[in-house]
């Protein structure tokens, strides 16, 4: 009996096959002992060992010093991982079609849909398969469901679910991650229910991977679908088999779907490069193996030396920016005045009383509905404060000004430029620059004298925004918090540059294979987002143009990394306050404040 172990490596996962071969038996196929899939949120080394210790200790039909192993891996982060163990590579597409030659040889197409990646491949008799892969986009493929996902406040898992009970097929374009976010903010601001959403989005992704691999050639049967949205989401092999037009009875989905890369590689695992160790020698193949960055060329400045370094700083900064509150009290103050910033994917509501001292904020998740949001909101601000307050001014801003000012008899609505000028100028005097970015955008203010001397804001790309690390801190697994607190104490960040949302995720792909860890790669999202407004959306020729004052705002900026490392790449400090994300909101009570008295 001969054993073969393959290890998929991906961008988010990691899956491993082990199959048997035994020479005597009439048929001589393999057998799939035992699979295992796992995601590793950028700890491939830890994960692996975890996962080989457990996959070969299930039977005792191993002997773990005299049974030997041959090994291969393959996948999008496994080639350097392969280089480093000295285990050979095998490509992931070769792979899958080494199943197919082996165990399915009446398949004609077989899709495989990955984490970030989506392939079809073409067999035909007596000529050689007809490999296709899609580029850097993400459309069609796993990440593009998760992201989805994200935006309808749900667990992937619960798509299916979802997309079960779809009524109706809305346009969603999944050729790329930034505009269809923007039809699905979209339907979801037109109250589509998610039900229908989902099935959208899964019909999104069928008629991309069809359309952009497929090209002009013909899907015969029977048709091979493999890959985890596959066996997990049998909504989207619905979609997939009407999109190319076959029946469920020319439809193969294997026993171990999500693990045919894996399987594939364990087949091919034999050969002039074989690396054959006994099962406790494979225990231990990543163990005692040194993980850094490979290329000090990607390597940026660590945005402090330690703990205590950040909170020095950290406490510096709080002295220098402070916020004037007050308890709400009637014997101090019979006068209110209420901001409130409806934002795109986030309402946020400040009140303060008559001497602009911050009585009661409240920050929310919209959910696609802007006046729901704000109503609720307007609830838990009297249920709070009580409903015998004199609100004397209240003003909008953002995304549903219109909207809430019709609908609440709102007194005022300002343009977002000018409640963001308003509050950083009211907390910062002399301020002679003001960024605020938030969750899909981005206000840089120039100031000069006291008053605004150029706006700028980024248009279709979100790359620079809170979304775009929120986006990977959950892809990777981690709370922003979290992810925050690790990039500010990486030691070796890595340089991600200012790539988009979508071909990032070949660019921490490349970060992984060469040993970067996932605080390397959370310090590098900081960098990535100042770089991208400085330099794609701001074009700087230089940094004299920010002047000496900066004031940085935004739900963004509640991560200390990204602050740091406007500082780090500028050489300037940077202020902030202590309510970064409410500062929409907090100028358009200034503003209300500033004409009840001009009215007066």
């Amino acid at each position: 009996m001969s054993y073969r172990l393959g290890i998929d490596i991906g961008s988010t996962t990691i899956k491993m096959a082990l199959v048997s071969y035994q020479p005597s038996a009439i048929s001589n196929q393999p057998k799939v002992l035992r699979t295992m899939y796992r995601r590793h949120n950028a700890a491939p080394a830890q994960v692996g060992s975890e996962m080989l210790k457990e996959i070969l200790s299930f039977s005792s039909h191993l002997s773990p010093f005299t049974s030997q192993l041959s090994i291969a891996i393959t996948g999008s982060v496994g080639m350097g991982y392969a280089s480093r163990l000295n285990v050979p590579f095998r490509q992931e597409v070769l792979a899958a079609a080494e199943v197919v030659k082996q165990l399915y040889p009446d398949v004609h197409t077989l899709v495989d849909i990955g984490g970030e990646d989506s392939k079809m491949i073409f067999f035909a008799p007596g000529r050689v398969p007809d490999m296709r892969m899609n580029g850097n986009c993400a459309g069609g493929t796993g990440a593009f469901i998760d992201q989805t996902a994200t935006l309808l406040g749900v667990e992937t898992s619960e798509l299916n679910e979802l997309a079960a009970q779809a009524e109706h097929i809305y346009p969603i374009a999944s050729r790329c991650g930034v505009f269809s976010k923007t039809d699905i903010q979209n339907l979801i601001s037109r109250s589509v229910c998610k039900a229908d959403i989902a099935a959208s989005m899964l019909n999104a992704v069928a008629m991309q991977v069809v359309s952009a691999l497929a090209r002009g050639t013909e899907v015969l049967p029977k048709v091979f679908l493999c890959g985890g949205p596959f066996a997990y989401i049998p909504e989207l092999r619905k979609h997939m088999l009407r999109a190319m037009d076959i029946s469920e009875d020319d439809c193969i989905v294997p026993e171990h779907t999500q693990y045919i890369p894996a399987i594939g590689t364990a087949l091919l695992a034999e050969g002039k490069d074989t690396r054959t160790l006994t099962v406790e020698e494979a225990k231990n193949l990543f163990e005692n193996t040194e993980y850094r960055i490979q290329s000090t060329d990607q390597v940026l400045p660590p945005l402090f030396r330690d703990q205590a370094d950040y909170e020095r700083w950290l406490a510096k900064k709080e002295q220098a920016i402070t916020l004037a509150t007050s308890k709400l009290s009637p014997l101090t103050s019979n006068l209110y005045f209420l901001g409130v910033d409806s934002g795109s994917t986030t309402t946020k509501v400040v009140l303060l009383n008559e001497r602009k001292e911050l009585v009661y904020s409240d920050y929310r998740y919209n959910k696609g509905n802007s006046f729901e949001a704000f109503h609720s909101a307007l609830q838990n601000l009297y249920a709070h404060v009580g409903h015998d307050i004199t609100i004397a001014g209240s003003c909008a801003t953002g995304y549903g000004e219109n909207l809430l000012k019709t609908a609440f008899s709102l007194d005022h609505g300002i343009v977002e430029t000018m409640a963001h000028f308003m509050a950083a100028r009211h907390m910062l005097p002399n301020v002679s620059f003001v960024l605020d970015i938030g969750g899909q955008d981005m206000k840089a203010i120039f100031v000069e004298n006291g008053s605004i001397r150029r706006i700028e804001i980024n248009e279709a790309c979100s790359s620079g925004c809170g979304s775009f690390i929120m986006t990977f801190a959950t892809q990777l697994g981690y709370e922003v918090a979290v992810f925050a607190h690790m990039a500010a104490l990486a030691q070796q960040p890595y340089d991600l540059g200012t790539r988009c949302t979508v071909f990032m995720n070949s660019k921490v792909k490349q970060a992984m294979r060469e040993g970067a860890g996932i605080a390397d790669i959370a310090a590098g999202f900081s960098y990535s987002v100042i770089k991208n407004c400085l330099y794609k959306v701001l074009k700087l020729q230089s940094f004299d143009e920010l002047g000496e004052h900066i004031m940085v705002q935004g739900g963004t900026f509640r991560n200390h990394s990204v602050v740091r490392a406007l500082e780090v790449l500028t050489g300037r400090d940077v202020q902030f306050s202590p309510i970064p994300e409410l500062m929409g909101a907090y100028g358009c009570a200034l503003y209300a404040i500033e004409r009840s008295q001009t009215c007066n």
